[in-house]
């Protein structure tokens, strides 16, 4: 089984439904304004950063031993970051729904809940968490949930980052706007990195779209290959992450 079915088949598992589906709108539609996630990614004359917070990952082993969630978005804030993501996936990447209320009270940046997200009820309980945006991800969802998924979320408020990792995942979005586009370098079936694959994608996604490179970068080359490249943003955790201090991390990043 591809490490990507395998997160996604235990966490369809283990994740908690118990709350009903018209309770979680409810307390969705409760929620403060949302931030404008897309809005944040659009510099002049410079790639946005979106710094993730994130404490495992299957390729990485342990990144950080404490939950400094608050602490660490701060530190992101003041370090230049322009919208936060938050890896909430408890089995594989040992994240918690709730580090995105923690994220959002200590930062006035748009938060990004990043997960396996399946259906309406993982949309609906995204922003009953008080999340800004989520991240869908077309390799694992077919085109019906997607465009479920986008129009569900477009209802609630939420920004979409919708991931592509081929030019079959972005034949599958045919037609969806309102989105950030990102592309994962990394292969989620092997979890190899290939940084040809933003070179590749970018191309075929249309002029005025914003573009996220995501994954394997570390430097600030590596921003400016992918800003060369047409990319709005990039995303970066597990180099900020495995710092002693991430917030410093990503200052020095800039530098």
């Amino acid at each position: 089984m591809s490490v990507l079915l395998h997160i996604l088949k235990r966490r369809l598992e283990t994740r908690d439904t118990k709350r009903p589906l018209a309770e979680l709108r409810e307390l969705a539609l409760e929620q403060e304004a949302p931030r404008d996630f897309r809005a944040a990614l659009r510099l002049d004359h410079a790639v946005a950063v979106i710094a993730e917070i994130k404490f495992r990952s299957p390729s990485e082993g342990e990144l950080r031993s404490g939950r400094d969630v608050g602490e660490i978005a701060a530190a992101y804030t003041r370090a230049g970051a322009r919208a936060l993501s938050v890896l909430t996936e408890v089995n594989a990447f040992d994240g918690k729904l709730g580090d995105v209320r923690l994220a959002k009270a200590a930062s006035d940046l748009p938060v990004l809940r990043k997960d396996f997200l399946w259906d309406e009820y993982d949309v609906t309980a995204t922003r009953a968490a008080g999340a800004d945006a989520l991240l869908l991800i077309a390799k694992m969802l077919s085109r019906e949930q997607l465009s479920e998924l986008c129009a569900c979320a477009d209802a609630l408020g939420l920004g979409v980052l919708l991931e592509l990792h081929d030019e079959d995942d972005l034949q599958k979005t045919e037609g969806l706007r309102g989105v950030a586009w990102g592309v994962n370098h990394r292969d989620l079936m092997t979890l190899e990195i290939d940084l040809q694959r933003s070179r590749d994608l970018f191309t075929l996604i249309p002029d005025g779209e914003i573009k996220v490179a995501e994954s394997g970068l570390r430097t600030l080359r590596d921003l400016e290959e992918m800003r060369e490249r047409g990319a709005n943003a990039v995303l970066i955790g597990t180099a900020f992450m495995k710092a002693p201090d991430p917030g410093r991390a990503l200052t020095e990043f800039f530098l």
